[in-house]
């Protein structure tokens, strides 16, 4: 792993960190807050994971591999879960899922 490559994941995991709360603050907008209720948990995990795998590699933990490869399971599910709905913060935040589990899922291999 180069610095350049943590520091891509890191700042990938730092936007889908801010997308993944800017979509669950959204979502508590929406008129039907308990149809969104799993965007909204899932919102909460992904930022939560996220800001985990960029601290970890801040740290140069040596779970690097596995946090990533958690990281971008559960930010695969985020995305899969923000897809299903047709709000701008949702597909938002779906992109930023998808592109942070892929580059975890790069670190993580390479981290290993």
């Amino acid at each position: 792993m180069t610095k350049e490559e943590i520091r891509r994941c890191i700042d990938e995991c730092l936007a889908c960190m801010e997308a993944c709360n800017t979509c669950y603050d959204a979502c508590l907008e929406e008129k039907d807050v308990a149809m969104m209720k799993n965007c909204i948990r899932l919102d909460r995990l992904c930022a939560d994971t996220c800001e985990f795998a960029a601290r970890s590699m801040t740290q140069n933990s040596p779970y690097i591999a596995k946090v990533c490869a958690l990281c971008a399971e559960i930010c695969e599910d985020c995305a899969a879960e923000c897809g299903k709905h047709q709000m701008d913060h949702c597909q938002r935040c779906a992109e930023a899922c998808q592109r942070c589990a892929q580059v975890c899922r790069e670190m993580a291999s390479q981290a290993a």
